[in-house]
């Protein structure tokens, strides 16, 4: 039994990451890790958040800021769809967690990235050559890494093949800074 369901957890593991499983390179994963993104934590679920985010009518003022969130990262972002970019970064919750003060798994916890210089979240062990890039992830330089992080960083240990659509890297992006806004 064992050996038939390995096939299947690679390919449940290559769609988590964005990668091509044989139907569409677009398409979510089926597959909620609970691991990366518990329940009980209502910020590190991506898609409870943005639900509530689009479909809330007494929350006036979370929509205001939002916007004003939005607005301050300038250009195109205010425009933002943060329901895609929920659904987008469920590619990256298989690895990231939103939460503030939350755990790292696979790769760092995300929260309060924007800003702030890679590799410096406590206690995750990154890369050399992440560590050596000396970037801060403004949103110029977290356009670039989720579009393709190994031509931004060679030699990174990110399995992530990146976002192809400019939109949806937008959206992504906004998301993560509704979402971790402090």
């Amino acid at each position: 039994m064992l050996r038939s369901l390995v096939p299947l957890a690679g390919a449940l593991i290559i769609a988590a990451c964005g990668g091509e499983t044989g139907d569409t390179a677009d398409a979510a994963p089926a597959v909620h890790n609970e691991a990366a993104a518990p329940a009980a934590e209502p910020s590190a679920t991506a898609s409870s958040a943005a639900t509530a985010m689009a479909s809330s009518d007494d929350d006036d003022d979370d929509d205001d800021d939002a916007g004003a969130i939005l607005a301050a990262l300038g250009g195109d972002y205010a425009n933002a769809d943060l329901t895609n970019g929920a659904r987008q970064f469920r590619r990256c919750q298989s690895c990231h967690t939103l939460n503030e003060g939350g755990r790292h798994t696979v790769g760092p916890n995300l929260h309060g990235v924007i800003g702030r210089a890679a590799a410096s979240a406590e206690g995750f062990n990154y890369s050399p050559q992440l560590t050596e890039a000396g970037l801060t992830w403004d949103v110029e330089t977290l356009n670039a890494w989720i579009e393709n992080p190994r031509a931004l960083v060679p030699g990174n240990r990110m399995s992530f093949v990146g976002l192809r659509e400019a939109d949806d890297r937008r959206d992504v992006i906004g998301y993560l800074a509704v979402e971790t806004a402090e």
